[in-house]
């Protein structure tokens, strides 16, 4: 009887011991190649900057590249989830993944950490859209950081052209709101898909209506198209693209066709430039220094610090949750969300997060500066 008993209570405590030190599994899907991996390549090279460990706990990162490809994001995030056991998932790299990711977060119950930009993604938080956040500024702050610079240069009309989908239809109707609060009209509205190779028809649209500038509603390489053929018909105009283009990529195709362009960023594209009195310089050329030093100078970008922001959030909020479950269980995912929830001064690549129940990002007007593009250099705009 003895021996049962001590056989028992060394079952048990064995069990209590591989629970406690249960890893934290956290699946990761980005779009590395196809469209959108100018995007997705610096996203999953920063994952290798990550924690190794939290809290003493082992983290396990289990990275799937989703091509670009909505079916696919969905699928990867299914597998991460059922398969992987994963208890948080960061990606994916594009809005309409994230948005179909969406379903799979909430019926699994498992936070989930975007990479994408829309508002569309957190907004407004519902019964699904609890387990769901995103370390990217909202297209909305980067649309009035946009239109102001517009009306401060005197431009009174503008034309759009942007992605046939969530990313391009989000950004008209938020730019559309900060048009109408500074004055401009929007004389042209067009649309192409992320794989087109010939904008022809929507940009002899975009020169008939002669606006004063041209906003790009379109991200990564793609988004050089229209920017180039409008430059071909001789479109003499301002251009203005989106955050979405902030790599080095953009600079490498674009070429001679993007001069002069400018756009919002997160202060990370130009962190050595920024002023020592801002509250994200610090920040920002940490990981600057960290990508670099990895993977050569010249190589960061705005979307590995998307990453970067994430990692930070759940490093955050994953130590906070070891407090009060376990790794693996329904218990420690929700934790994990709470946690995320709860987020105040995380101070990331980008900006510095405060998030409530009823804003799943959490940034402020730290979190942009505006860029233009000089002798195929990032130069910040005070």
């Amino acid at each position: 009887m003895n021996f049962k008993k001590t056989l028992i209570a060394l079952t048990a405590a064995l069990a209590a011991t591989t629970l406690a030190h249960a890893d934290i599994n956290v699946g990761v899907t980005v779009s590395a190649t196809g469209p959108a991996a100018s995007l997705g390549i610096p996203e999953k090279n920063t994952i290798a900057l990550m924690p190794q460990t939290i809290g003493g706990q082992k983290v396990n990162y289990i990275v799937l590249d989703d091509a670009s490809d909505t079916t696919q994001a969905v699928s990867n995030a299914r597998k991460l989830v059922t398969e992987s056991k994963v208890d948080v998932i960061l990606g994916s790299t594009t809005t309409p993944n994230s948005l179909a990711m969406i379903d799979v977060a909430s019926e699994s119950q498992t936070p989930m950490i975007s990479m994408a930009a829309s508002a569309r993604i957190v907004d407004p938080v519902d019964a699904k859209k609890k387990w769901v956040f995103k370390t990217p500024q909202n297209d909305i702050m980067m649309s009035l950081a946009i239109a102001t610079s517009m009306a401060d240069s005197g431009v009174k009309t503008v034309g759009f052209i942007g992605f046939a989908d969530a990313y391009g239809e989000g950004w008209f109707q938020e730019f559309g709101k900060a048009a109408a609060l500074k004055g401009l009209k929007i004389v042209a509205d067009e649309r192409y898909a992320r794989n087109d190779t010939s904008v022809t028809g929507q940009v002899l649209k975009l020169v008939a209506a002669k606006p004063d500038a041209v906003l790009i509603a379109g991200s990564g390489t793609p988004a050089v198209l229209p920017q180039r053929a409008l430059r071909e018909r001789g479109y003499a105009g301002k251009y203005y693209q989106t955050h979405g283009v902030a790599n080095n990529d953009f600079l490498r195709v674009g070429g001679k066709d993007v001069e002069g362009t400018l756009l919002p960023s997160g202060p990370v594209l130009v962190a050595a430039q920024l002023p020592a009195t801002h509250p994200v310089k610090k920040s920002a050329t940490e990981y600057v220094a960290k990508y670099e030093a990895m993977y050569g100078k010249g190589s960061v970008s705005t979307f590995g610090a998307h990453a970067w922001d994430a990692g930070m959030l759940m490093q955050v909020a994953a130590a906070k949750a070891l407090g009060k479950a376990k790794p693996g269980t329904p218990e420690f995912r929700a934790a994990l969300r709470d946690a995320l929830e709860a987020s105040k001064d995380v101070t990331g690549a980008h900006g510095i997060f405060n998030m409530s129940p009823t804003d799943h990002l959490g940034l402020d007007q730290r979190a942009r500066v505006m860029v233009k593009i000089e002798n195929g250099a990032w130069k910040y705009q005070p």
